[in-house]
């Protein structure tokens, strides 16, 4: 009788000790909001620069991140803030690659050089970067204007063209009065216009060169086209 007694009170015991033990939950990115922004901003750059503000979804971002609508409005209000948010950050990474230049220390003609062909590259490279600027032009820079740090990203850009600008006035290689907006906006038109109208343009004019050969050619032509510009 003990036996029968003691043998289901010992097996309800191990039952009871097997469904103490709650399993630890691995971290998720919940637990770092730093990452769990930089992913869903990673991933609403393609959803925005493919379909447009009116186009793209916040199901979408939120399924392709693994979170929630809830926590994507936690972190950027609204579907324009994850908008607003996405431009800052690549004018961001942008803005913070150039400044890796080191261009100051390099002599004027070298370092204008070095900046349109980095120019050149990074849009090439980057063409959703391209896209999200055309589609906010469309909008009338509607979002961008409501940036509390556009202005402040984009000051470095204009500040590195005038120090080097100066630096080759200064010592004779460049013509005076020119204005450093003026002169990164030359640099934009020119590198921005490769990847906007890429297809159209191919389409068209069915260039006879390979595709490599014609970026290689028209990447030499542009800093040339810049540089003469601004020779003396």
């Amino acid at each position: 009788m003990n036996q029968a007694v003691h043998l289901p009170l010992k097996k309800a015991q191990k039952n009871k000790t097997v469904k103490s033990k709650v399993p630890v939950r691995a971290p998720t990115r919940t637990n770092d909001p730093e990452r769990t922004m930089a992913g869903i901003l990673e991933v609403a750059t393609v959803e925005f620069a493919e379909k447009g503000l009116d186009g793209a979804r916040i199901d979408e971002i939120a399924a392709a991140t693994k979170t929630s609508k809830r926590m994507i409005y936690y972190y950027f209000s609204s579907k324009e803030g994850l908008y607003r948010a996405v431009l800052e950050d690549m004018y961001r990474r942008m803005r913070t690659i150039e400044s890796g230049l080191h261009l100051a220390d390099l002599p004027p003609v070298e370092a204008l050089e070095k900046l349109v062909g980095f120019t050149f590259d990074h849009h090439h490279s980057n063409e959703n970067f391209i896209r999200l600027v055309m589609s906010e032009n469309m909008q009338r820079g509607a979002y961008l204007s409501q940036s509390k740090s556009i202005q402040g990203l984009n000051v470095p850009a204009i500040a590195a063209i005038r120090e080097l600008y100066s630096r080759g006035v200064a010592s004779g290689v460049f013509r005076a009065g020119l204005d450093p907006v003026d002169i990164h906006a030359s640099i934009s038109a020119l590198t921005f216009f490769n990847v906007s109208n890429r297809h159209t343009f191919g389409l068209i004019f069915k260039p006879e060169q390979t595709a490599a050969d014609a970026i290689s050619t028209r990447r030499n032509n542009v800093i040339e086209m810049v540089l003469r510009f601004l020779l003396a």
